[in-house]
């Protein structure tokens, strides 16, 4: 009898596109269908008339069979929770990487980038898109080693695909400065594996952590020398800990 190989569904994060997935895909398709997503208005898709954190989990719920595993990267990782909330009959089981459930800064939340520095992220980018998305891909790989050829990769992706729309960028901004999904993520239910880099500098570790404390099926994983990008930058130690949570 032929076997069929469990799928695995991967949403990237802002301003990036599926061909992020093109490495942790060598190391995983051997065990697993893997299926890279594009958000909307990302990677040569139209973005939707109307542009939020819900709409676009709507448009990834669409796109799944029911019984999905999902894994969503930064803001993807948002949307996919976003979908494991609204519709768990479509996402039963979540892996988050590098993600946060509220990304700004707030009086009861220090694990965040501050506001007034996201503002001028979306002031940025009105002047200069490309200038500004390749200054975010550089906070995605600071302070680690072998930042230099992470960072270049990130580069070959971002041009690997059609550049986003500006009016999806500045949608997912505001998705970033917006969404705080604290207080209803205690409900979900599904097996989570939460995977974080100890020094990501986007979505602190702190957060993986908080995560990984109120999902109530969460299991952990922090990578001590990886950043933003830990499946690019720790491609195998990710694909095992996702090999043996597919499996667990």
């Amino acid at each position: 009898m032929t076997s069929i190989k469990p799928a695995l569904f991967l949403l990237h994060g802002w301003g990036m596109n599926a061909r992020v997935f093109d490495p942790l895909t060598e190391w995983l398709a051997g065990d697993f269908e893997m299926r890279a997503l594009d958000l909307p208005g990302h990677g040569g898709r139209a973005a939707l008339p109307d542009n939020t954190l819900r709409s676009w989990a709507d448009d990834l719920v669409r796109q799944l069979p029911d019984g999905a595993t999902l894994l969503g990267w930064s803001l993807g990782g948002q949307v996919a929770m976003r979908a494991a909330l609204d519709c768990p009959r479509k996402v039963t089981r979540l892996i988050l990487l590098a993600s946060t459930p509220r990304f700004v800064k707030a009086k009861d939340w220090e694990h965040g980038m501050a506001p007034a520095d996201l503002e001028d992220f979306a002031a940025a980018l009105m002047a200069d898109p490309h200038a500004t998305l390749l200054r975010f891909l550089s906070l995605q790989t600071r302070g680690m080693a072998g930042q230099k050829a992470l960072l270049q990769q990130l580069r070959q992706t971002l041009l690997a695909a059609p550049a986003a729309e500006a009016n999806a960028l500045a949608a997912g901004l505001a998705i970033l400065r917006d969404t705080d999904l604290r207080g209803e993520l205690p409900r979900l239910a599904q097996p989570v594996l939460v995977v974080h880099g100890a020094l990501d500098m986007l979505a602190p570790a702190a957060a993986g952590g908080w995560l990984a404390d109120h999902l109530p099926g969460a299991q952990h994983l922090e990578l001590a020398r990886a950043a933003h990008a830990p499946h690019l930058s720790h491609g195998a130690d990710v694909a095992v800990a996702i090999g043996r949570f597919m499996h667990g």
